[in-house]
């Protein structure tokens, strides 16, 4: 009696390039979502260029160059005051590490720009150069989102491109416009990246 035809319970081979392409994807998306990080929360830019507007308006009635410096010190200083507990509040909502991860490589990058600024800002100031601030403070803050945009969601960067060309034009414009400039940028400007970062990112 003829056997009948024996069929095998193996299974074909999968194709190595088939288990690469998948292999490929998952490191891609894997990558794509570690770097849809946004330590700069998008209310909290928000209510920081509402702070600069007003900055911006006091600075231009002040009479001396230090009571000026003055002004946007204590600016710098009320930005950061909003910006720390909102990115660590947002960070904890979304249980994302904010000192570790994307958020760790964000920090590394935007802080060496701001601690350069901050060191310019005193060579600057003792040799009378004031003029020069607002477009140095635009362009290095620029510099520092463009840098810690690199680890964070795509509209980040974008948004720090546009404070640097606002900086190089301001060190080439009158001294007398620096604070429309910083009103444009500090304010302006974080307020428009601050709501889309807001209404697309998670707040």
């Amino acid at each position: 009696m003829a056997a009948g035809p024996v069929h095998s319970n193996r299974r074909e081979p999968i194709p190595i390039d088939a288990r690469a392409a998948d292999h490929l994807r998952y490191i891609r998306e894997t990558m794509q979502r570690a770097g849809e990080f946004t330590a700069v929360p998008g209310w909290g830019g928000v209510a920081m260029g509402f702070t600069a507007l007003a900055a911006a308006l006091i600075a231009a009635r002040q009479t001396s160059p230090r009571a000026w410096l003055a002004i946007w010190l204590i600016e710098a200083l009320v930005a950061f005051a909003i910006a720390a507990p909102a990115a660590a509040y947002k960070a904890h909502r979304a249980n994302t590490p904010l000192l570790s991860g994307p958020g760790r490589k964000f920090l590394l990058s935007f802080a060496p720009p701001l601690l350069a600024g901050g060191l310019l800002t005193f060579v600057l100031f003792r040799a009378g150069a004031f003029a020069a601030l607002p477009g140095l403070w635009l362009l290095l803050y620029g510099t520092a989102v463009v840098a810690g945009g690199a680890f964070s969601v795509r509209i980040v960067p974008v948004m720090g491109a546009c404070l640097m060309v606002l900086g190089a034009a301001a060190l080439f414009a009158p001294a007398h416009w620096g604070d429309i400039f910083m009103a444009i940028g500090f304010g302006t400007v974080q307020i428009g990246f601050g709501g889309w970062i807001a209404r697309h990112h998670g707040g």
